[in-house]
């Protein structure tokens, strides 16, 4: 592995995902590996795969040249055909996004009901 590769790719992913303002969580969870798999790729610990990398700057909104640090910093270009990116969600409601994927429907329903009854306060 080359170290200073997988440490330029973790720094620029790092600093894309804080710009962004999602989690270590949120990213793995966008990319579909481990939360813990993604903190050793931002730590330098590991390279990425061709796919992985590919996701990352799909879902970090980064071009390929700068998480491999042979670009300036800063968002990669967009097209006008690109579609819409959706507005940030605050990261306490994309933990609970998290958690409610993970429970049974009928769980689900009853929390649904839940959050109405509180929508009505």
């Amino acid at each position: 592995m080359d170290k200073k590769l997988a440490t330029t790719i973790g720094a620029a992913a790092r600093a894309a995902r804080s710009r962004l303002e999602l989690t270590q969580a949120d990213v793995a969870e966008r990319i579909d590996v481990a939360t813990e798999v993604y903190g050793r790729l931002e730590r330098g610990g590991m390279l990425p795969s061709v796919q992985t990398l590919l996701k990352l700057c799909h879902e970090l909104h980064v071009s390929a040249d700068e998480l491999l640090g042979l670009a300036a910093q800063g968002p990669a270009p967009t097209r006008a055909s690109d579609a819409p990116v959706a507005p940030a969600e605050r990261p306490e409601v994309r933990r609970l996004l998290r958690t409610v994927r993970q429970l049974e429907g009928s769980h689900v329903k009853l929390l649904g009901l839940v959050a109405n009854a509180l929508g009505r306060r």
